[in-house]
């Protein structure tokens, strides 16, 4: 009498295999290889990549999505999810984003995590990310330049991309990820104070000089001052915000009692 064949041997090593590589990739993700909205590699090159065949990597995809971590678009591809989705967006992060006056709580919290990811960046920083970290810093320089063609947008596009490649240069991936899941809130942040403080020469002036001397601090691998001139740059700008809130509140009540309010 025969053995009989097991049926479902193959199917449990394909699943083992799948969930292989959907920690493999998931991995990638973590270490900020992979980034948010990314769109993923082809089928054949994550299968060279990963050494895997195709019906594994789908099975490992299927798993990723299933979790919410890629998404796939019909005619595109799958891409890397936003981690932290709008859909469940929390009642305390809509305050948040809805509340101006917790843009101090954000940047009291933004001068502690940045210092830290500015420290690390002069510690573990490579060569590809000091590259990446001095472009962004060049195109903030050249925008210095054409001050009257750029956007209070632009800038704050600008300023928040240049902080950004110091953060991932940290190679710390939850202090990365923590950061990105921040990152509209950190956005509007930058707006602001570009918004604010730019067209306000001396405010300007200590914005573009801090920025110069935290990217001299990380590419000369020096990570304590990187750290206290990154906490010293997002503090000057919560006090800054402050200083012009009171000099609105005062132009609010002196014209109140120009006009015989009070």
């Amino acid at each position: 009498m025969k053995t009989p064949v097991s049926t479902t041997e193959p199917v449990v090593q394909r699943r083992q295999v799948a969930d292989v590589v959907a920690e493999r990739i998931e991995r990638l993700i973590t270490d900020g290889v992979l980034k948010v909205g990314q769109a993923l590699p082809s089928e054949r090159r994550l299968c060279e990549k990963l050494g895997c065949s195709r019906s594994a990597l789908r099975e490992g995809l299927r798993v990723l999505r299933g979790l919410g971590v890629i998404e796939t678009r019909h005619g595109q591809g799958s891409f890397v999810a936003r981690l932290s989705a709008e859909r469940d967006v929390s009642p305390l992060m809509h305050l948040f984003s809805s509340q101006p006056r917790t843009l101090y709580d954000l940047l009291e919290v933004r001068a502690l995590l940045e210092g830290e990811a500015a420290r690390l960046a002069a510690l573990r920083g490579t060569t590809a990310d000091f590259v990446m970290i001095r472009r962004r810093y060049e195109d903030l320089v050249a925008r210095q330049g054409r001050e009257e063609q750029t956007s209070a947008e632009e800038h704050a596009h600008l300023d928040h991309a240049f902080h950004r490649a110091i953060n991932e240069a940290s190679h710390n991936p939850v202090l990365v990820h923590t950061l990105q899941s921040l990152s509209d809130l950190m956005l509007s942040s930058v707006f602001a104070s570009v918004n604010n403080l730019y067209h306000r020469p001396a405010h300007k002036g200590v914005i573009d000089r801090q920025h110069g001397r935290l990217y001299q601090a990380v590419i000369d691998r020096q990570p304590e001052r990187a750290a206290v001139i990154a906490a010293e740059h997002v503090n000057s700008v919560r006090e800054s915000f402050a200083e012009i809130e009171q000099e609105e509140q005062r132009l609010v009540r002196a014209t109140m009692r120009l006009e015989g309010w009070t």
